[in-house]
């Protein structure tokens, strides 16, 4: 039998990703919109999870967005995000649930972590404070599936790993100019300059370096981290990195995005404006070395993004 599989977040932009690879496997995929349920509500998650009875849970469900949404709405960011996690992960083991999947983020590192980043860095260093809110309610999530293996994990043979992607983009994330994250932002602000041609202007230097995952390939990762064996999972630290392996300046990134729009306007940089840390990879030499990597390039995953913003916001 087809395990029983609960998507938490099903709608976002990894929890579609991963929705289009388990539908494609004719996966038995149980979700539930948030007016159907409430995730900060624990009475709620708590009678869901009994009465469902899941095989594995996958908790991508969060509130997420860039510099600007975490600086400024920090109190939801860390309240929201802290009761999901806790109501779902809770609920997993209290229903029996053995095999669960927490989304980390990169942004849980110290800001000053040695290049690339190894899994040992989490928590050796204060952290960015611009998304300080955010990092803490994911380290508390990372923690608590690491406190549940520690105490129960032998004795009711628990799995629950974390996932820690770097920098997301692709289908379905949300194109807002500010609130959203920096891909999706550029493409929405660089399409909307292309189309009145206006010129472009951009927080910070542009010499901050980033690395940037496919969400399409963050979700082949996720599924192949879940369906490890026992004893590799035994194995693992109580996080992996999950990443494309290079990182690109913010300029490389506006260039490219200019070159996939066609964009010929001028492009301004404001160095007034923080930028956030000057560079952040991630070391993933231990999710590649039991067989997976990432395989969708820079321009490759530009291209299928600006497809979907075409279709998301007709003009």
């Amino acid at each position: 039998m087809k395990p029983k599989i609960y998507v938490a977040g099903h709608s976002g932009m990894v929890g579609s990703a991963i929705m289009r690879k388990l539908v494609g496997e004719s996966a038995n995929i149980v979700t539930k919109s948030h007016a159907e349920l409430d995730l900060t509500k624990q009475k709620e998650v708590v009678e869901f999870f009994h009465d469902q009875k899941f095989n594995q849970v996958y908790l991508l469900a969060g509130m997420v967005g860039g510099i600007y949404a975490n600086t400024t709405f920090p109190a939801e960011f860390i309240y929201n995000n802290i009761m999901i996690q806790t109501n779902i992960i809770d609920a997993a083991f209290k229903s029996g649930v053995k095999r669960l999947l927490f989304l980390g983020s990169s942004s849980a590192y110290p800001k000053l972590s040695e290049q690339p980043i190894k899994e040992e860095s989490l928590l050796t260093g204060p952290l960015e404070p611009t998304n300080e809110a955010y990092a803490i309610a994911k380290i508390s999530g990372i923690k608590l599936c690491e406190s549940y293996n520690r105490q129960y994990g032998k004795s009711h043979k628990l799995h629950y790993q974390s996932l820690m992607p770097t920098n997301l983009y692709g289908p379905g994330d949300h194109y807002h100019p500010t609130n959203s994250h920096v891909v999706p932002a550029l493409i929405r602000r660089i399409h909307e300059a292309k189309n009145g041609n206006k010129k472009l202007n951009i927080w910070g230097s542009g010499s901050a370096k980033r690395e940037f995952l496919f969400v399409d390939d963050l979700a082949e990762a996720c599924i192949f981290t879940m369906n490890l064996q026992n004893k590799v999972f035994e194995a693992l630290p109580a996080h992996l990195n999950v990443g494309y392996g290079k990182d690109i300046t913010i300029k490389e990134l506006v260039e490219s995005i200019c070159d996939v729009l066609d964009f010929q306007g001028e492009v301004v940089y404001d160095k007034s404006m923080p930028e956030g840390v000057q560079r952040k990879a991630l070391d993933t030499s231990r999710l590649n070395n039991l067989g997976w990597s990432a395989s969708t390039d820079i321009k490759s995953g530009l291209k299928k993004t600006y497809t979907d913003f075409l279709e998301a916001y007709k003009d």
